[in-house]
């Protein structure tokens, strides 16, 4: 299993409409597909959004966001779960 972490901090004024974005057009993209296993929606106080999904394989990387809405540019990690 493959967990891909997206993060993007958005404009001070841009989180809840970041937030709709992600929720109402980016993850129904790709939660048909049947590699994807689940998708978790987190978000913090300093206008961060990060989403945590899990891949059987291959990750699907989320669109891009509407520019406007972000302080930056997203960023994305792709992690595989340790045995101990």
């Amino acid at each position: 299993m493959i967990v891909r972490m997206w993060e993007a901090r958005a404009e001070s004024y841009g989180l809840a409409d970041l937030l709709t974005w992600v929720c109402d057009v980016a993850l129904p993209e790709f939660e048909h597909d049947p590699l994807h296993v689940s998708s978790e929606v987190f978000t913090s106080t300093d206008h961060r959004l990060v989403v945590i999904s899990k891949w059987r394989n291959t990750p699907r990387a989320l669109p891009d966001p509407p520019a406007t809405l972000l302080a930056r540019p997203p960023h994305s990690w792709d992690f595989t779960q340790v045995d101990r």
